[in-house]
């Protein structure tokens, strides 16, 4: 049986049921887990040998928040992270503790007003990239045509940013990253991503993927992540 494609509002539906008493958990729960699993992907597929300079994009909402998560994960895994922030978030929860976090560590953040002139130099001597910038939420503009031109490995996380959660890359403003980890499960849009496509999300209770018969794959020994095989969009 293969595994369940997520509309927009039923994404939502089970983030908030995560939230209430069903799953129990708190927002800042699920962003450390949520970021320790696009840490661990970024690290699969990208060895800090080979890709030690890793620059993360962090949008203003929660995915942002993920991304912040990641980029502490990553510098205890012997990455050079670098993040940059083109809106930070407003959340109590995204500017104290994450970001805060990544300042006591020595990462570097490079916030507005000016992470617009230094994206350029900051691409130019980063091994790779975390997309964790606007997902569902993204409109143009942003500098994804800089960031995409860069020719770096991208990976994003959820649904690439610029895509819509349910059509894709359909209007062709989106990233198109090599790597994908889709977070609790994937999302309709994903169908149309033809690189390596990971998913994260081992806190969804099996009660919660049965009442959604998300039919997810087992995770493999305590890894946070799971590689999804090619042909699980059938």
């Amino acid at each position: 049986m293969s595994v369940r494609f997520l509309t927009a509002q039923l994404a939502q539906q089970i983030d908030e049921e995560l939230m209430n008493a069903v799953g129990a958990f708190s927002l800042d729960q699920l962003m450390e887990l949520a970021g320790l699993a696009c840490a661990q992907t970024l690290s699969t597929v990208y060895s800090k040998e080979k890709y030690p300079k890793v620059l993360v994009c962090c949008g203003s909402g929660n995915q942002g928040g993920d991304g912040l998560v990641a980029a502490r994960h990553l510098g205890m895994f012997g990455y050079e992270p670098t993040i940059y922030m083109p809106k930070p978030g407003s959340k109590d929860i995204y500017q104290v503790a994450p970001a805060k976090q990544c300042i006591n560590m020595g990462i570097s953040i490079i916030p507005p007003p000016a992470s617009a002139e230094e994206l350029p130099r900051v691409l130019q001597s980063s091994n790779v990239i975390l997309d964790a910038i606007f997902g569902f939420s993204f409109k143009p503009p942003v500098r994804a045509t800089l960031i995409s031109a860069s020719g770096l490995p991208i990976v994003s996380v959820d649904i690439p940013s610029g895509w819509d959660v349910e059509l894709g890359n359909a209007e062709g403003v989106g990233l198109n990253p090599d790597v994908l980890l889709s977070l609790t499960a994937p999302k309709i849009g994903a169908k149309y991503f033809k690189g390596r496509h990971f998913l994260g999300g081992r806190f969804v209770p099996k009660a919660m993927q049965e009442k959604f018969q998300l039919n997810l794959p087992e995770y493999p020994g305590f890894d946070q992540i799971a590689e999804l095989p090619r042909n699980y969009r059938m």
